[in-house]
């Protein structure tokens, strides 16, 4: 099966009164998924906020290895994941 590499910058909330952080995520799709998908994968996110994606863009496969090593070195990534994992 082929596939499609994106970067997508995500706004979160819930880390203070009215603020948000923004995370870059790397995402794997299928070969024929558009940006509309990778919207909807998104949206669905736990912590998102509302409008949700700052840019997307599809990248590399080299660029992917490298994004998903810097997602398991996010310290609120960390703490998001291990949140959704003791609940």
């Amino acid at each position: 099966m082929e596939w499609k590499y994106w970067k997508v910058v995500v706004h979160y909330g819930h880390v203070g009164r009215k603020n948000e952080v923004s995370v870059a995520r790397y995402l794997v799709m299928p070969a024929d998924s558009c940006l509309n998908d990778v919207l909807t994968t998104v949206w669905h996110m736990p912590g998102t906020k509302s409008h949700a994606v700052h840019s997307a863009k599809m990248i590399s496969f080299e660029e992917f290895l490298e994004g998903q090593r810097k997602e398991k070195e996010d310290f609120f990534l960390q703490c998001l994941f291990n949140q959704n994992v003791a609940n």
